[in-house]
């Protein structure tokens, strides 16, 4: 397989599974009202690019998805400043 075909299957799985995460959590329910704008066409296209994505709607689904599903890491890590106990790490 070459490097494109091999990163492309490695993109489509990982859009795979940014969907199934979103249907497990129940995201991806019945279609609501319409949601539009207009955006840098630029933006637009790098993204398709990058995704393989060629529908405007999958892609903005996609999108929306991956930002609802966003772990809040650094939040939780720089709220929990200070918060080990003394002696944690094995320091006397």
């Amino acid at each position: 397989m070459t490097g494109k075909l091999a990163k492309a299957g490695v993109m489509a799985e990982r859009r795979a599974a940014v969907i199934r995460d979103a249907e497990r959590q129940g995201l991806l329910g019945p279609k609501g009202p319409a949601v539009g704008g207009r955006l840098p066409a630029r933006l637009v296209q790098a993204a398709k690019e990058r995704t393989g994505i060629e529908s405007d709607t999958e892609l903005l689904t996609y999108a929306l998805a991956k930002v609802a599903l966003e772990d809040n890491f650094l939040e939780v890590l720089t709220g929990n400043q200070g918060t080990v106990p003394d002696g944690f790490f094995g320091e006397n």
